[in-house]
């Protein structure tokens, strides 16, 4: 951008761990001098500036449309037609809010969640929670090789070979030691996503069919199937809001270095990437139902390649095959998105390099991590009679369950003023953020309940709801009569604000309530994410 003033480069104290991590904006369709400190005042700064900062909230939405989230949103489609479209349609906001908070988390602070928690809450809660991502990303990594797998069979290609080259090409990509050329592979495959479009196109799932959806909310299948739709319901919310999306981009916008000056750049690149993956996702369940409807397959999903054969029954031999690249586009791109995120986070909190700017040599560790989880999971798909259907089915769900945990400590630290001082929250990001969290763990309540109570009917999960509501109101009120002055936020020289180093922080200072109530979900969510294994296991069992 030479149009733009440089200015003298000064780096204010910050709490980077990786020098790599200050500098030149290098994006794949642009870059910006550390030292362009000049406003964008024209279209054209604005805009050049838009494509070299676009790309973290791109990514980390298109790796949300991934291979469980293709088998999720067909089996919805397949299963219930257009009748859950409304899921996506509340989850719009809660995505733009929690990806919001963590580039802001990762603009001004420079440092990872795992280790902001470490930092702030103690080892304890920093080892917890890089744990959960740990193996909830190793099993997601293994449905993104089942989504090849499955790809690579319909189009009729040999299976070991097809997974070996797959995970060439996701090691590859990321161990250049070329940031630019990583996130170039990675948003070329991006706009692969695009493919679902013409597929929607030609099968055209009626519109009306498709606008009620979105605005009526219905629960399908009557009594009889209720925790069975409440178990997909919740693996709707966990496969587009996953705990290794806030990982993943909160470490992205540091490795990009994206500062505070570029944050609404930044969230233009975020809302991009919703408007992909709610229309990817209303695509596919809008087309897998106007594929099977009136049809055997109607009620009965498989897996996404008996939904590529439904579909080219219904438009062609083509469109199945489109519909299978689109597949294996997807389940490449999460591939790279959930590794990553497992790489950043073990890097973050265990003090060792962890950049794409960095080749092999420079970042051991960090590779090694990414190359490690990628080899296992794809092992683990290359063992014969593997349970891979239960994976793919359990790990979604999953997701939704251990989603309150990730959301209890973004929440804490977004309202830390020693960490985001004039960034923290306002009232109504709080508000929301609270209520969001509220409704996670209602719905981790109701598939509780369906597991321990398998005849549970629509008035006992109204019933629950109520209960929530209730208990909201209570807590709201309680809390409405405790807060003090509405806190005013002064964003005066908020753009040049960093967290100091993390050596001048000390532990977050929590009340003893606080204490108890994340002890008490902790404990809750180990309790939920073993009822889940439990009901997963039995509808693998009963469907076979």
């Amino acid at each position: 951008m030479t149009d733009l003033i440089t200015a003298p480069v000064t780096v204010p104290r910050s709490a980077v761990l990786d020098d790599a991590h200050v500098g030149d904006i290098k994006g794949a369709f642009g870059t910006i001098k550390l030292g362009e400190t000049a406003p964008r005042t024209g279209l054209s700064p604005k805009l050049k500036t838009l494509l070299a900062v676009v790309g973290p909230g791109l990514i980390v939405m298109c790796g949300d449309n991934d291979a469980g989230a293709f088998s999720t949103y067909g089996q919805a489609g397949q299963n219930y037609g257009t009748s859950l479209l409304w899921v996506l349609l509340l989850l719009v906001p809660v995505l733009y809010v929690n990806q919001e908070m963590v580039v802001r988390l990762g603009a001004v602070t420079g440092v990872g969640h795992g280790k902001l928690i470490i930092e702030r809450f103690g080892r304890f809660w920093g080892a917890f929670s890089v744990i959960d991502l740990f193996l909830l990303n190793a099993l997601t990594l293994v449905t993104e090789f089942i989504g090849i797998t499955l790809a690579v069979g319909y189009l009729g290609l040999p299976k070991v070979p097809s997974i070996l080259a797959a995970a060439a090409v996701v090691i590859g990509a990321a161990s250049t030691g070329s940031f630019r050329r990583f996130e170039r592979v990675a948003l070329l495959l991006c706009f692969g996503s695009l493919i679902l479009i013409p597929i929607a196109l030609v099968l055209h799932p009626s519109a009306g069919t498709m606008a009620s959806g979105f605005l009526i909310p219905s629960m399908p299948g009557g009594a009889s199937q209720l925790s069975t739709v409440m178990l997909l319901v919740i693996g709707l919310v966990g496969t587009t809001v996953a705990p290794w999306q806030l990982f993943f981009q909160q470490s992205y916008v540091i490795d990009k270095r994206i500062t505070t000056r570029f944050l609404k750049y930044e969230k233009a690149d975020l809302w991009i990437g919703i408007g992909i993956v709610v229309l990817g996702a209303a695509a596919i369940i809008g087309f897998a139902s106007a594929a099977t409807a009136g049809t055997a397959a109607h009620g009965n999903f498989t897996d996404a390649s008996g939904l590529a054969t439904a579909i080219a029954a219904k438009g062609g031999h083509v469109l199945g095959i489109l519909f299978a690249i689109a597949l294996l586009d997807a389940s490449i791109i999460g591939a790279f998105a959930v590794s990553l995120s497992t790489a950043y986070a073990i890097g973050d909190v265990c003090g060792v390099n962890h950049s794409l700017h960095r080749g092999v040599k420079q970042a051991k560790g960090f590779y090694g991590v990414y190359v490690g989880v990628i080899a296992l999971a794809a092992g683990i798909v290359l063992i014969p009679n593997a349970p891979l259907g239960l994976i793919t089915n359990g790990v979604q769900a999953m997701a939704g369950v251990l989603l309150p945990s990730a959301s209890v400590f973004l929440l804490l630290l977004c309202n830390d003023k020693e960490v985001l001082g004039p960034w923290v929250n306002g009232s109504r990001t709080n508000l929301f953020t609270s209520t969001v969290l509220g409704v996670l763990v209602m719905l981790s309540v109701i598939l509780t309940s369906s597991v321990l109570f398998p005849h549970i009917d629509a008035r006992q999960i109204v019933g629950i709801m109520v209960a929530f509501v209730v208990l909201g109101l209570a807590v709201g009120g309680y809390a409405l009569a405790r807060r003090g002055p509405a806190r005013v936020l002064d964003r005066t020289g908020a753009e040049d604000w960093r967290m100091p180093p993390l050596a001048e922080l000390g532990k977050a200072e929590l009340s003893k309530g606080t204490r108890l109530g994340m002890g008490a979900l902790r404990g809750y969510l180990v309790v939920s994410a073993l009822l889940v294994v439990v009901k997963v296991i039995e509808l693998t069992l009963a469907s076979h």
